[in-house]
């Protein structure tokens, strides 16, 4: 059968007509998503919108960390100069000649937000296609320039960094791109950071953007708000007199850490380095020997095993001894110390001998249990959890080096952690640097309670400590730390530095760590310096430094410090160094006057003798053996005690009391003094 060329014709359009509807119903019908969203990619210009990260406040709710929306902003040059496409040449040169005027308000826009001439000149190149200035810009200040044909500004985020060098080593940075780096940024990205949003704008056939009327768009979502438990008047004052005490006392750097013992909130962490690399809290990434400042955990657990009086006395050997081969010496030589002694002078000979009465086990235990060698999860990115060798990893020497402080580390965290339990009854609390995380709306997340880790010490014994380590103030090694209107606790350290695994010598790092008021403190401070040139000494270095950051707390109004609490708390009339009044002419006239009345007397420079307060308070015995009596008998006065002679005599040294000097005495209690023959 023949078929014609009409028909051939007609059945060349019957199978071209059923190719097409195949192809339409295949399109339409299968293949419908696929093409929408291409169809959607040419009409719609979408772009992200950066989201805020959460800010990072203090615990008074005052602003250390913001974020800002800034713009960058990128130029096609022959769209800003209103070159055509396709120039060359001659006429080229003269459409960019006849722009002058374009050239010279967009050269001033620029200049005017700090842009180097050369990018000017890029912006204004019309060899380039586009060109990106370096840099990000406020959208108020590049409004005119954004506003300009051939000018895209794009919305991108900048994080204002803290104020302070020690807060930035804290809550850490970000880069260009808003990632954080390290610090509190880091730990907590996942609160802080937001959740992006998106914009869709129509794009016509000649690629002109206009809104669209659909809403398309998803605004950005800003991250958590993260509340510190840091008091950012009281870090300013910590900062401050780290910087000066470094400066002055010669020091390569340091730390501060003030810590709340009722609560285990960090109120102020202060670091100092010379290493211009050094970016991060070091009180939290670098553990040191902490020397002296330990022998206070050894006398509380030496009570609380009942292996141990604070009023007993051991052979100190006028302050050299040799134990195993190796000698060790004490700073303030004497014959015997009470356990009071051992702590107020920071005898080493002396809390050797008393941790011998451990066994291996138990002075390991100690230590463990005082959460050293163990990171005490703070939401910090590097920090250290410090070293405690095992019991099977210790020589013969370790034991009396653990019970000066060495043979270990501890981050001055640790140790604050740690100390905070004698300040507080004995409670290992878990410090925290976040009091509270809030969304968006408000809307608190998180909330800080208090969490006992365990209890390291009773609460008796916690109370001897307090008592002794303010004898450390009064009358011993720490006297420097003293203040004239409140009583402070604390205790002084001094141990060797280490580099490269050996004790170098002449370098030193110099602590003291004191609890503030004395006998219900509210404030656990801890200064460590390190390598002091002008004095090695934890008392002449960092106590000073101590004293100094409560003076300032105390006369600030926002350093976190309770007027109330301060109120409550009894007033020393007289400082530690003040004379004898010479209104006081006879030993045997201030014994009566100490025994005249039902509370003690004490004594002012310009006045005679008159009545404080009678608040019944616990204080150590002090230690006037060999004074010339009028001035043991004054001493006596002094610390609160009233004054009994074992005989009727004027004159004569004094050799001992009873109670005898470190016991523990109710304020007010008769103290019977004897004379030397």
């Amino acid at each position: 059968m023949r078929i014609s060329r009409l028909g051939l014709v007609h059945a060349v359009f019957l199978l071209s007509a059923a190719a097409l509807v195949g192809r339409a119903a295949q399109v339409q019908l299968f293949q419908t998503a696929q093409w929408r969203v291409k169809a959607r990619g040419q009409q719609i210009s979408a772009t992200s919108l950066p989201a805020p990260r959460g800010m990072i406040l203090d615990a008074s709710g005052a602003m250390l960390v913001e974020s800002r929306q800034l713009v960058k902003l990128k130029f096609s040059p022959m769209a800003v100069l209103g070159v055509p496409a396709g120039l060359s040449g001659k006429r080229l040169k003269a459409a960019t000649d006849s722009s002058n005027a374009r050239t010279r308000r967009l050269a001033g826009g620029l200049a005017r937000v700090g842009v180097a001439p050369v990018w000017v000149a890029r912006a204004t190149d019309v060899s380039r296609q586009f060109v990106e200035i370096p840099g990000k810009f406020p959208a108020n200040d590049v409004a005119t320039i954004s506003a300009m044909r051939g000018v895209a500004s794009d919305p991108v985020l900048d994080r204002v960094p803290p104020a302070t060098d020690g807060l930035r080593r804290l809550i850490g940075r970000s880069d260009d791109a808003g990632q954080p780096i390290d610090g509190i940024e880091k730990s907590l990205d996942a609160m802080l950071r937001g959740e992006l949003g998106r914009t869709a704008l129509n794009v016509d056939a000649r690629g002109h953007r206009f809104e669209s009327p659909s809403g398309l768009g998803l605004a950005p979502r800003t991250g958590h708000t993260v509340v510190l438990t840091i008091n950012q008047s009281l870090q300013d004052i910590a900062e401050k007199s780290l910087a000066d005490a470094v400066r002055e006392m010669g020091a390569t750097g340091g730390d501060i850490v003030i810590l709340d013992p009722l609560t285990g909130e960090l109120r102020a962490m202060a670091s100092r380095r010379a290493d211009v690399l050094s970016t991060s809290a070091t009180s939290l990434t670098e553990p040191y020997e902490p020397g002296s400042t330990l022998k206070p955990f050894t006398a509380a657990r030496l009570l609380d095993l009942h292996l141990a009086r604070v009023d007993e006395v051991i052979n100190t050997y006028n302050g050299k001894w040799d134990y195993n081969g190796r000698k060790i010496e004490d700073d303030h030589p004497s014959p015997s110390f009470t356990l009071a002694d051992v702590i107020r002078f920071s005898s080493n000979i002396g809390i050797v001998q008393f941790a011998q009465r451990f066994s291996p086990r138990q002075q390991y235990t100690l230590l463990r249990d005082l959460g050293f060698g163990a990171p005490t999860g703070v939401p910090y990115p590097a920090e250290e959890s410090g070293r405690l060798p095992t019991p099977k990893n210790w020589d013969k020497m370790t034991p009396a080096s653990l019970a000066m402080g060495y043979a270990l580390n501890v981050t001055p965290v640790q140790l604050a952690a740690a100390y905070g339990a004698i300040a507080n009854g004995g409670e290992l609390l878990e410090p925290s640097l976040v009091k509270e995380i809030r969304s968006g709306d408000g809307t608190v997340t998180y909330k800080h309670q208090r969490r006992v880790v365990r209890r390291v010490m009773s609460a008796e014994s916690a109370r001897l400590v307090r008592a002794m380590m303010k004898g450390v103030v009064e009358s011993g090694t720490g006297e420097q730390a003293s203040l004239a209107t409140f009583d402070v606790a604390g205790k002084t350290g001094t141990a060797k530095r280490t580099e490269h695994g050996r004790y170098v010598a002449g370098k030193y790092t110099a602590s003291f760590v004191g609890l503030f008021p004395a006998d219900e403190p509210k404030i656990v401070i801890l200064v460590k310096l390190d390598n002091p040139s002008k004095s090695i000494y934890g008392g002449k270095a960092a106590a000073p430094v101590s004293k100094a950051v409560l003076q300032a707390a105390i006369a600030a109004r926002d350093a976190s410090l309770d007027r109330r609490d301060l109120a409550a708390v009894p007033s020393r009339v007289a400082h530690a160094d003040m004379p004898i009044p010479d209104s006081v002419a006879r030993a045997d006239s201030l014994v009566r006057v100490a025994e005249s009345g039902s509370v003690p007397y004490v004594f002012r420079l310009d006045s005679a003798p008159h009545r404080s307060p009678g608040v019944v308070t616990t204080r150590a015995v002090p230690d006037v053996r060999g004074m010339p009596m009028r001035r043991a008998v004054y001493e006596l006065h002094r610390a609160g005690f009233r004054v009994s002679l074992a005989s009727s005599v004027e004159s004569g040294a004094a050799t001992t009391t009873a109670p005898l000097a470190g016991t523990l005495s109710a304020s007010g209690s008769t103290v019977r003094l004897f004379r030397a023959p």
